[in-house]
Parts: C-alpha cells; sequence; structure tokens
C-alpha cells in the first residue's frame, strides 16, 4: 500500500511501514506524518489481521527528524502546532498500538526520528546507524516525547549529556545504554527485525498487547496501583482463547498455535 511519503506491507500478521523519502533522509514534515497516520488506520483494522508492527526507514536513513527544507520553503506548519497536530496523535497511537513494535533502525535516527525509534518494543539497529539529539544544534529544546522517553531507557544524566551536548550517539554505545535491544551488520537490520516481528506475530497477540501497555503504564503508577492494574489485566487475558490453548498446549507437551484471540 502506497502513500506519498510512506509504504505499508502486511503479510502473514506483520505490517511494515517504511517511512520512504530517502532524499530527504526520511525527515518527517506534516505530510510524512500524515501518511503514517493513515497507515495506522489500516494497522489498526482488525480485518488486517495484523499481530506486529515493523518500523523503518526506506534507504540509507531511518528519519533524520523534522523536515526542515519543508519549512524552507514555507510549506511547514509552526513548530508546536505540527506536535500538538501531528507528532502527538502520532506517538499516543503508537504507544497503545493492540500489538508489539518492533523498529529497525537502518540509519541515522535524530531529533523526531529519535524519539519514534524510542517507541519500539524491541529495538534492532545497524551496525553503523546512530541516535541524534540534535535539537539544540537549531536552537530548539527536546520534543516529540524525547524527554519522558530518553531518561527511562539510557537514565537522566545520559538523557541529559545527550540533549545538552548534541553528540551523536554510535549504536554499539546505544546498545551498551540500554536504548536498543540488537545490532546486526548493515543491510541486515530489516531481515532480523522481520525475524522477531513473525516471531511476535505468531504469539497470543492481545497478552503481548497486555504486556507492551502494562509496562507503559508503570511509570505513571504507583506499586499499589501496577498490582491492581495487573489483577484487572490477568483477569481479561485469563478469559482469552489464548490462555486456553497456552494451557492445553502445556499439558499436551506440544508447541501452542495461538490465533491471536
Amino acid at each position: 500500500m502506497e502513500f506519498p511519503r510512506a509504504r505499508l506491507d502486511i503479510e502473514s500478521g506483520v505490517a511494515t511501514l517504511t517511512l520512504n523519502d530517502p532524499a530527504a533522509m526520511n525527515a518527517a514534515g506534516a505530510p510524512m506524518l500524515d501518511d503514517l497516520l493513515a497507515a495506522l488506520d489500516h494497522v489498526e483494522d482488525a480485518a488486517n489481521g495484523v499481530r506486529c508492527l515493523v518500523l523503518t526507514g526506506a534507504g540509507q536513513s531511518f528519519c533524520a527528524g523534522a523536515n526542515l527544507k519543508e519549512r524552507g520553503r514555507g510549506q511547514a506548519k509552526p513548530a508546536g502546532q505540527v506536535l500538538e497536530s501531528h507528532w502527538h496523535p502520532l506517538l499516543r497511537r503508537l504507544r497503545r498500538l493492540h500489538c508489539p513494535i518492533v523498529v529497525a533502525v537502518n540509519g541515522p535516527a535524530a531529533g523526531g526520528g529519535m524519539s519514534l525509534a524510542m517507541t519500539g518494543d524491541i529495538v534492532v539497529a545497524a551496525r553503523s546507524a546512530y541516535f541524534l539529539q540534535a535539537f539544540r544544534r537549531i536552537g530548539l529544546v527536546p520534543d516529540v516525547g524525547s524527554t519522558w522517553l530518553l531518561p527511562r531507557r539510557v537514565g537522566l544524566a545520559r538523557a541529559m549529556e545527550l540533549s545538552l551536548l548534541g553528540e551523536k550517539l554510535p549504536a554499539e554505545k546505544a546498545l551498551a545504554w540500554g536504548l536498543v535491544n540488537r545490532i546486526v551488520e548493515d543491510g541486515e537490520t530489516l531481515a532480523e527485525a522481520m525475524k522477531v516481528a513473525r516471531e511476535l506475530a505468531a504469539g497470543p497477540t492481545k497478552a503481548l498487547g497486555f504486556i507492551r501497555s502494562l509496562y507503559w503504564d508503570s511509570t505513571e503508577n504507583d506499586f499499589e496501583d501496577q498490582l491492581d492494574l495487573e489483577f484487572r489485566t490477568q483477569r481479561i487475558a485469563g478469559a482469552s482463547e489464548d490462555f486456553r490453548e497456552g494451557v492445553t498446549a502445556f499439558l499436551e507437551k506440544r508447541a501452542a498455535s495461538f490465533s491471536g484471540n
């Protein structure tokens, strides 16, 4: 499924959403964000049977952040307006997505592109990829959720350093800091991400969706609230077809065949 600046492919329960403006290093302005939001309509449509989402970029870059060239051509909206009208709705929908998200960082992920990568539940990065909090370089503050996502990924001290100095974070160090889960050789990023995605898509989709929601919500709950949320969520998961299949498969000593229901 082609959009002007994005591409969506759905196969065997895996949706691959590709930022598709390689000439601009997949920098995201309002037009690309419109395409990503439209693509998520199809991902969220139960009729399409999506059980895992893969995010990646076309060409040699994942996402270079905001498309400043559009601003220079007078096509961009004020930064704050684009945050409210496009970036924030995108982040909220990704946070509440019904299935896991695997991000294939095939190249540079800067500014808002770094934030987009951090929305992934599993992040696979190419060895030559890097991450960059580029905002201070143009006199702006981190946005697109950076000040919430980054310290929870790497800690406050490292988040502050990356944002104040604006230095590149190579993939190897990003792995050591806990920003990414896996590093692969250049050119193998999407293949590895798809391998992970297929495994997730064959799993108990409801439970996996609940797992990611519980961890997202844990950052805002105290211990007692989280215990209560686990209890309420477990009751829903325990009524699923996949739970019944999982228990039956365990007792019969065979691999479970999850339907995602």
